[in-house]
C-alpha cells in the first residue's frame, strides 16, 4: 500500500491544479468551487496547516468528494486524490468528528455486513462464481436474476457469493479503513471457501475495489489463484453464441446507454458494454454528453451518505442528460446505478436493465 503521508500528500499536488475540472461531476452540478476537486484538496490542505478547523461548513466540502474516479482518470501524474480524501476522513472519524448519517452507515455495515440490507452467506461449491454484491441483492435483485439466468443460457454452472454483501468500497470511501479490511477478507474468504476459481463481477464498483482499491487503500491481495472477470466483458465475448428473437415492429432508437458510476476506472469495459446494448436493444443506443472517459456517476457511491444533497443532484444531471440527447428510455447494467435512475426519475424515461433487456430477447431452448 502507498504510506499515508504519500496518498495523503497529494492534496498538496491538487490545491491548485485545474487539470480535471472540466470533467468534475459535482463542479458541474453545483457551480461551487470549493467542491471541486482542487477546491477539496485545498481546504483540506489548509486545515493540515492549521488554518482551518474541521467544522460544518469544511466538513462539508470534504464529504462532497463522491468517490467516482473522475479527477485522476484525467490526471497525467495519476494523483489518488480520492484515496487522499479517504484517508483524510479515516483521521475525521478517528477524532470522533465524522456526520452523524456517516456513523450510521458505518454501524449498519458493521451490524450486517451490508449498508442497505442484509447478508446471505453462500453455501455451494463451484469452478465459476458471480459477485452480486450489497446493491445487486439488496436494490436491483432482477439484475441479479437476468445476470444468472444469461449465464445458464451461456452453459455455465455458476454459484452466486457475496449476495448482500459490501466489498469494503462503501466503509473505506466513508473513512473506515478497518471496517473496509474486514469487509474484504470476508469477500476473499467466501469466494476461497465455495472453491470458486473464476469471479465474474456484477457491479463496477465491487470490481474496482477487488482490482485496485484493495491493493492502493487497504494493503490487500487478491488471491492469484482467483480470475476476475468483468461479467459485462464475458457477456460481450459471448454474443457469437446468442440466439436472439427478432423485434417485433420498427425499433424507435430512441433509447441511451448510461455508463454506469465508476465506468471511468474501468475503461476496458467501454466497447464490451455498447456490444451488449447493440445485441439487446437491436440498435446502437444514443450516447450522453458524459460519456465513456468522462462519464460522470449517479448518486450511489458513499455520496449518498455523506452528501446525499449532491447524490440525489448527480442522479439527476444523468437523466437531464438523457433527456437532452432525445432519448425515450436509458439502459445501464450496474445495480446500484440503474437503484438510483429509478429512484429519481421524475419523467417519462423508461429504466432498463441492460441484462434484463438482452434476457427478454434470448431465443431459449429446452
Amino acid at each position: 500500500m502507498q504510506q499515508m503521508n504519500t496518498v495523503i500528500g497529494a492534496i498538496e499536488n491538487c490545491r491548485f491544479c485545474l487539470m480535471c475540472r472540466h470533467v468534475a461531476p459535482v463542479g458541474h452540478i453545483t457551480h461551487n468551487e470549493s467542491v471541486t476537486p482542487h477546491g477539496i484538496a485545498l481546504v483540506a490542505a489548509m486545515q493540515r496547516r492549521g488554518q482551518l478547523t474541521w467544522d460544518t461548513s469544511t466538513l462539508s466540502v470534504l464529504y462532497a468528494e463522491p468517490d467516482g474516479g473522475n479527477c485522476r482518470a484525467h490526471c497525467v501524474t495519476d494523483q489518488p486524490l480520492p484515496a487522499a480524501i479517504a484517508a483524510i476522513r479515516a483521521e475525521v472519524a478517528d477524532k470522533g468528528l465524522a456526520p452523524p448519517e456517516v456513523v450510521r452507515a458505518h454501524d449498519r455495515i458493521v451490524e450486517n455486513h451490508s449498508v442497505f440490507g442484509s447478508y446471505e452467506p453462500a453455501n455451494e461449491q463451484g469452478e465459476w462464481g458471480l459477485f452480486v454484491g450489497d446493491a445487486g441483492f439488496n436494490l436491483s435483485r432482477e439484475t441479479m436474476h437476468a445476470a444468472l439466468q444469461l449465464l445458464e443460457a451461456c452453459g455455465l454452472d455458476v454459484v452466486p457469493v457475496g449476495c448482500g454483501l459490501d466489498s469494503g468500497f462503501i466503509p473505506c470511501s466513508l473513512g473506515y479503513p478497518k471496517t473496509a479490511r474486514a469487509q474484504a477478507s470476508l469477500c476473499i474468504e467466501e469466494v476461497q471457501r465455495t472453491s470458486i476459481k473464476k469471479l465474474l463481477v456484477l457491479s463496477p464498483q465491487d470490481l474496482f475495489a477487488f482490482r485496485q482499491m484493495y491493493r492502493e487503500r487497504l494493503d490487500i491481495t487478491w488471491p492469484e489463484e482467483i480470475v476476475i472477470i468483468d461479467l459485462v466483458d464475458f457477456l460481450a465475448g459471448q454474443v457469437p453464441n446468442f440466439k436472439m428473437i427478432p423485434l417485433a415492429g420498427t425499433a424507435d432508437n430512441a433509447t441511451a446507454y448510461v455508463d454506469p458510476t465508476h465506468a471511468v476506472r474501468l475503461p476496458g469495459r467501454f466497447d464490451a458494454a455498447r456490444t451488449l446494448c447493440e445485441v439487446a436493444l437491436g440498435y446502437t443506443p444514443l450516447e450522453l454528453f458524459w460519456r465513456q472517459d468522462r462519464a460522470h456517476p449517479v448518486g450511489s457511491t458513499a455520496i449518498q451518505f455523506t452528501r446525499p444533497d449532491i447524490g440525489v443532484r448527480l442522479t439527476e444531471a444523468r437523466l437531464e442528460d438523457a433527456v437532452n440527447r432525445g432519448a425515450q428510455s436509458i439502459v445501464c447494467d450496474d445495480p446500484a446505478t440503474l437503484h438510483e435512475l429509478r429512484l429519481r426519475n421524475k419523467s417519462n424515461l423508461r429504466v432498463q436493465g441492460l441484462y434484463e433487456t438482452l434476457l427478454a430477447r434470448l431465443a431459449r431452448h429446452s
